[in-house]
């Protein structure tokens, strides 16, 4: 036991010295921050109705002909699944990003550690930390240092804290999982568990481990109703942390059921559709601009993850990112 806490210590040593990771890191002077920009592969991916679907090499080259900077790869089925890339298929595919000039940020994991919380005989938590350990060993084949992971959803009739507790319990061994592959990992502000800037810094600091951290982004704590001025201020307190960020942005469609009996309509949450960057709700000049504002050199990585205003052909998906890359060029 002892040995085994003694080399998981080196490697966490070797993991929090690699000079990419401490690039990544926050330096509190604005001079510091640069906008790079990295398309994510999900947008590309054909999961919502209507978007069009790309093999991860014709998205390479969509990536590149755009001019975005870099990639974000889905590390799941139809794109980069660690279940159909041998050691050869991950030679090849470095060997593109490569050879296209363009830098994988990261991969996507997908991640909820609160799955099967009602199947307490199945080790859920430990299947998940696996997953991350694979996708971490992926990650190194393929030159990136960094996996996005999330926490998990409230599942009703369960313990919050019991929940809360499979969280950061899978974190810890994912993340040491991660580390043996001199990995970080970006957990993203997406899940119910820990989305609230104040709930994700504790989170992070129970969880203690030198190569966890966060993907923050600004369109989860804008839907939550948070003001400008606070989203600012998650950025601020999240700073020691953040390594990562995806922006997307969004209209609220207004929902209402009618109610025969009033004559009347019930008003619903309305839904997300989204839009180009800079024409939605989300208050991107703050969050932007705080980012630079804390010396952020990360990437600013870009997604097209919701049914997309104008459909979703390739045409249209090309036009909005391009939009994007305009957008974030006034921050420069």
């Amino acid at each position: 036991m002892k040995k085994e806490l003694l080399l998981f210590g080196i490697i966490l040593t070797i993991v929090c010295s690699l000079p990419a990771l401490s690039q990544q890191t926050p330096t509190g002077h604005a001079k510091d921050f640069k906008v790079k920009t990295a398309l994510h592969s999900v947008s590309y991916a054909g999961v919502w109705r209507g978007q069009a679907r790309l093999t991860v090499d014709e998205f390479l080259l969509k990536a590149k002909e755009l001019g975005f900077d870099g990639v974000m790869l889905v590390a799941k089925r139809p794109h980069v699944s660690p279940l159909d890339y041998d050691a050869e298929a991950r030679r090849r595919l470095k060997a593109r990003i490569d050879e296209l000039g363009l830098t994988l940020v990261a991969l996507a994991g997908y991640t909820d550690f609160t799955a099967g919380v009602d199947k307490p005989g199945i080790p859920n938590v430990e299947i998940q930390a696996a997953y991350v350990g694979e996708v971490a060993k992926l990650a190194r084949d393929l030159g990136t240092n960094m996996v996005r992971v999330f926490t998990g959803y409230e599942r009703e009739g369960v313990p919050y804290d019991k929940q809360y507790g499979m969280v950061a319990q899978g974190l810890k061994l994912a993340g040491k999982e991660a580390a043996k592959y001199g990995v970080t990992l970006a957990v993203q502000n997406h899940h119910d568990i820990a989305l609230h800037h104040d709930a994700m810094y504790w989170l992070l600091k129970e969880v203690n481990l030198p190569n966890v951290k966060a993907g923050w982004d600004a369109w989860s704590p804008t839907l939550e109703g948070l003001s400008s001025e606070e989203i600012r201020q998650s950025i601020l307190k999240m700073k020691p942390f953040i390594i990562n960020t995806i922006a997307a942005d969004y209209i609220a469609m207004p929902r209402f059921t009618y109610e025969h009996e009033l004559t009347n309509y019930i008003a619903h949450k309305p839904v997300m559709r989204a839009v180009p960057m800079g024409e939605g709700i989300i208050d991107y000049q703050t969050f932007i601009g705080t980012l630079k504002e804390i010396g952020y050199r990360g990437y600013i990585s870009y997604e097209m993850c919701e049914v997309l205003e104008g459909g979703g052909s390739i045409e249209n998906l090309d036009r909005t990112a391009k939009k994007f890359l305009e957008y974030v060029k006034r921050f420069e």
